[in-house]
């Protein structure tokens, strides 16, 4: 699949590893990543995981993600950074000056022989430092480059620093995020807007690969955080093109659907959704009303949600009276989607979680496994650690 053998001269390490055919989806594949922090090196974890051939390709004082601590784990190689760590399983390690004549060459004679060049600094840096799309393009004509940013390639804003809460900010996230209309907005839990920027670029990779295929020509993937933000969102600006009314924060609640949010139990917070018909007909009795199925203010969703009001603050007393586990028998006897509010020292032991792989091993930091499970694919194989600087 790459461009061809490596020059003579590199070091063994950095040639394709020999696999059994078909044993990975993306086996094959050579990817140069030149990018730091997290888009960029979630989207490559990803093509790690699923058998690519990942080369980090770092300056000599390292992916700044190499700093964001604590925690900083210790492990046989010294001091690092659980950011690092968990983002950067299965890659090799390549540090190169980009700034000197020495670096540049390098890279270009690297582009020759890549299927993959993925990068997430601001527009334009690359193309100064001699390394944009059209140079990359000239040496290699089948390279896919990806190139993520906080805006894009073009358009107004295209300079714009951007991170992942200013994109969270100035997509409209934060604005319908928070536990009421009067409440501070808060930000995401996790890193959404860096995250989707990374699925998009994988989706977009994959996109350009199928060109590649049919025509043996690369194609340049720009993909914008913004972007990938507002596709995200697609349903809020449904509701919102739909009324003209800005969504507001209503902390677990959903605008159009009605119960569909967390409720205190208890002990702790209890989330539910019944979102048909024949949920809230199941709902009810399980909850030992079964009066509100056939209440003339709840009979259907568009009831419930006009009288949310009145609804809302009742189910909220019927929940208080036990406990988040006494909620969640019943409810799941009866089919109603719901779960407890956990913490994820929970979610690590859940047995689902075990089950599905979704926790590895990378030599002695556990990192997070394959989301996508592929037929004849093993899911728990054998990770390697995130690379030292300069490694490989």
């Amino acid at each position: 699949m790459h461009g061809g053998g490596w020059p003579k001269g590199y070091p063994t390490d950095f040639m394709p590893e020999a696999n059994s055919p078909g044993s990975t989806p993306l086996e094959g594949l050579v990817v140069l990543d030149f990018s730091h922090a997290l888009a960029g090196p979630y989207c490559t974890m990803l093509m790690a995981q699923y058998g690519a051939r990942v080369y980090k390709i770092e300056s000599p004082e390292g992916d700044l993600a190499r700093t964001w601590g604590p925690p900083f784990v210790e492990t046989g190689t010294g001091e690092h950074a659980a950011f690092f760590l968990g983002l950067n399983p299965g890659k090799k390690g390549v540090a190169i000056d980009l700034k000197t004549p020495e670096g540049l060459a390098l890279c270009l004679e690297l582009i020759e022989h890549a299927d993959i060049l993925i990068e997430n600094m601001r527009p334009g840096t690359m193309t100064r430092l001699g390394l944009g799309y059209e140079a990359a393009r000239l040496r290699n004509p089948r390279l896919v480059y990806c190139a993520i940013s906080g805006y894009g390639q073009d358009g107004p804003r295209r300079d714009d620093p951007a991170l992942d809460l200013v994109l969270q900010a100035s997509s409209g996230l934060i604005s319908m995020t928070g536990s009421g209309p009067d409440a501070e907005r808060v930000r995401c839990g996790h890193s959404v807007a860096d995250i989707s920027a990374g699925m998009f670029g994988l989706i977009g990779i994959l996109m350009a690969l199928q060109w590649r295929e049919r025509t043996g020509e690369g194609r340049l993937v720009d993909v914008s955080m913004f972007d990938g933000m507002l596709s995200a969102m697609a349903s809020n600006f449904a509701n919102f093109m739909g009324s003209g009314n800005p969504p507001e924060p209503m902390g677990t609640a959903f605008p159009t659907i009605v119960p569909y949010r967390g409720f205190p139990a208890a002990d702790r917070e209890i989330v539910i959704a019944v979102a048909t018909e024949k949920l809230w007909e199941a709902f009810c009795p399980a909850i030992d009303r079964r009066d509100l199925a056939a209440h003339p203010d709840y009979a259907t969703n568009r009831l419930r949600v006009k009288n949310r009001g009145v609804l809302e603050p009742l189910l909220t007393e019927i929940f208080r009276a036990h406990p988040a586990a006494y909620w969640e028998a019943r409810l799941k006897a009866a089919g109603i989607p719901c779960s407890p509010v956990r913490e994820l020292d929970a979610v690590a032991a859940d047995p689902q979680t075990a089950a599905r792989a979704m926790l590895q091993d990378a030599a002695g930091f556990t990192v997070t496994g394959l989301p996508v499970k592929l037929s004849g694919m093993d899911r728990s194989r054998q990770r390697r650690p995130a690379p030292c600087l300069g490694e490989h």
